[in-house]
């Protein structure tokens, strides 16, 4: 991509469109997590994997650097306003996934869109993900079994919804949404 290049309106409304999709699963997920946590604290990381959707579906969308972070704000802003009271947590977590999925990509240079980038970016997800959840989540008083679970579903959880959000994206592709970009 060449320097000083702005982003056309048409990725920014798609980025938009991907934004409120995925900030309503994004948001569903946050309501989701409360029964969880509660009846089987060790799944939380299948839950909280979802919230890599954004990104993954607008950059297999539209291979292009910066709508991971974009998408990822934009659907923060979504969920926060189904849940008001856990926005700096949503920003948050956006800025963070938002950040390491452009990172993955820039350091091949925006030029490799293949799965293994995403499935780097979603294993890395998990494990930032992990260690803070886990201190809050006082997981030391968790059983051996469940400590391994817990932390095996930190990982499972991005890259599954990595999986799902790459399929989305490359089916809207395929459905013509993106012509070039």
């Amino acid at each position: 991509m060449p320097k000083n290049r702005v982003m056309s309106t048409r990725v920014l409304l798609i980025c938009a469109a991907v934004g409120v999709a995925t900030g309503l699963v994004s948001a569903g997920a946050g309501y989701l997590s409360i029964p969880v946590s509660a009846a089987a604290p060790v799944l939380y990381g299948l839950v909280l994997g979802s919230h890599v959707l954004p990104g993954i579906v607008a950059q297999s969308l539209l291979r292009t650097p910066g709508v991971a972070l974009i998408a990822h704000v934009l659907a923060a802003l979504i969920s926060s306003a189904f849940a008001p009271a856990w926005v700096l947590r949503y920003i948050g977590t956006a800025l963070l996934i938002g950040v390491v999925q452009e990172g993955i990509t820039a350091l091949g240079r925006y030029r490799y869109w293949g799965m293994g980038r995403f499935l780097v970016s979603a294993v890395i997800v998990g494990v930032l993900l992990a260690v803070p959840i886990g201190f809050a989540a006082d997981v030391d008083k968790f059983a051996p079994w469940a400590f391994v679970l817990y932390l095996a579903m930190f990982i499972v959880g991005p890259v599954v919804w990595t999986f799902i959000g790459v399929r989305v994206g490359v089916a809207l592709r395929r459905a013509g949404l993106v012509t070039r970009a």
